[in-house]
């Protein structure tokens, strides 16, 4: 005998910048499809949701033609917009889901993602025809409208949160208000997290890494957060979010995304020549970004940052179609917590070592990434005179501490003689 009952499905609305993308649809049985509406991908001038969904790029078309579909996690460019670690984990607490129910998390999280992107759950009466005949014998339910309060209560490593800002005062964002900060609080687990990046993001802002507004901000400034465990220590740092303008919201991706890599593939999927390129190719400047990238690149190496995996780079889409390379965020002087740290996140010209790296690796990144080196070499000639002259004096008066100050001059002197810094 056949069974003919329908599976349970949720749905989700995905706009853009007020634009239908489509609709994801989660099963009972834990598959998640992404179907793009027909407007969408018969728009010209549809904004950006993924590079690989640009007009220009190659194979666009083919990319969207076919649902998106994927078992249990959904696909990366949604499952990358979701926190990772200890902040999922507190999450999937909150919402009583385990924490690879990634489904939910988004549903929960949908008004307020990095980006643009705005996901809404759907009642069975606003479902389209066309979404459900996509899917076989499907009805479907109310997604339960979550609500988690603070009934959670967990042990923080280090936690971020999306904040607004009035008058001094930062207040988790809630509802339809949009957080204008990331707020990271500190670390159970290193000391003085949120002032060694403080100090790494001002040393990159010196020799020209394009930053965002930064902030020390009190503990005690910080309302509403939940009931997580706070080292003895007096100040969060902040970051203005580079994708939020007034309340509007900016469209951006991280290369997780760009080169469809999950999360935990940030490390061993890609290497620097892979962005370089993507960067060179399709930014709306490519030359001026390659350019910043190289900057960042080498000052991730001096100032022993080994965390720059593909998250930590994204492109930007302010006019919401032409990417851009984004403002920095996440430099942090991580040697100082990892004994014997001696490499940098991915490949940069056929190594990761910092001690072993000099400017022929440069060289040999910039011609696979097919970059001019001529328009390079200046760019790291300027970060090195720049941080020669203006960084031993500046980390006096910058809040690291003592300890990590002396940790990373010792680095400054460990380095390849072409980016010693005595």
């Amino acid at each position: 005998m056949s069974d003919h009952r329908s599976e349970e499905v949720n749905v989700l609305k995905l706009t853009l910048h007020g634009r239908l993308v489509g609709y994801l649809a989660g099963f009972q049985s834990g598959r998640n499809v992404l179907s793009f509406a027909e407007e969408f991908k018969n728009d010209a001038n549809r904004p950006t949701l993924s590079l690989m969904t640009h007009p220009a790029f190659p194979h666009a078309e083919k990319v969207m033609a076919e649902p998106w579909a994927r078992k249990h996690r959904l696909h990366p460019t949604l499952s990358n917009l979701l926190p990772e670690g200890v902040l999922r984990e507190l999450i999937a607490q909150g919402l009583k889901v385990h924490v690879d129910k990634e489904f939910h998390i988004l549903s929960y999280l949908g008004a307020d993602l990095p980006g643009a992107l705005v996901v809404e759950s759907m009642a069975p009466d606003e479902v389209p025809g066309s979404v459900l005949g996509a899917h076989g014998r499907a009805s479907v339910v109310k997604l339960a409208k979550d609500s988690m309060g603070n009934k959670f209560s967990l042990a923080g490593v280090q936690m971020k949160f999306s904040m607004k800002e009035k008058d001094g005062r930062y207040n988790l964002s809630k509802g339809d208000e949009l957080g204008d900060w990331i707020v990271k609080t500190p670390s159970t687990q290193h000391k003085d997290v949120p002032v060694n990046e403080y100090t790494a993001m001002t040393l990159a802002a010196l020799v020209g890494v394009d930053i965002p507004e930064i902030k020390l901000v009190e503990l005690n400034k910080l309302d509403n957060l939940p009931q997580i465990n706070l080292p003895n220590e007096k100040l969060a740092f902040a970051i203005k979010r580079f994708d939020r303008a007034a309340d509007i919201r900016i469209h951006m991706e991280d290369f997780a995304q760009v080169l469809v890599k999950y999360p935990h593939e940030k490390y061993n999927s890609a290497n620097y020549e892979q962005i370089g390129r993507i960067i060179y190719g399709f930014s709306g400047d490519g030359l001026a970004d390659a350019q910043q990238f190289a900057r960042r690149l080498l000052v991730n190496i001096l100032l022993a940052n080994g965390d720059a995996h593909l998250k930590n780079w994204s492109l930007r889409y302010a006019d919401q179609i032409t990417p851009r390379l984004s403002p920095a965020y996440d430099i942090v002087t991580t040697s100082v917590y990892i004994e014997g740290e001696r490499q940098f996140a991915l490949n940069l010209g056929s190594t990761k070592e910092w001690y072993e790296v000099s400017l022929a690796n440069f060289k040999s990144w910039a011609d696979r990434a097919e970059i001019p080196w001529r328009a390079i070499k200046p760019h790291l000639d300027d970060v090195l005179e720049k941080a020669r002259s203006l960084w031993p004096k500046a980390i006096k008066d910058l809040p690291m501490n003592d300890a990590h100050k002396m940790m990373l001059k010792a680095h400054w002197g460990q380095l390849h003689v072409d980016f010693q810094i005595k």
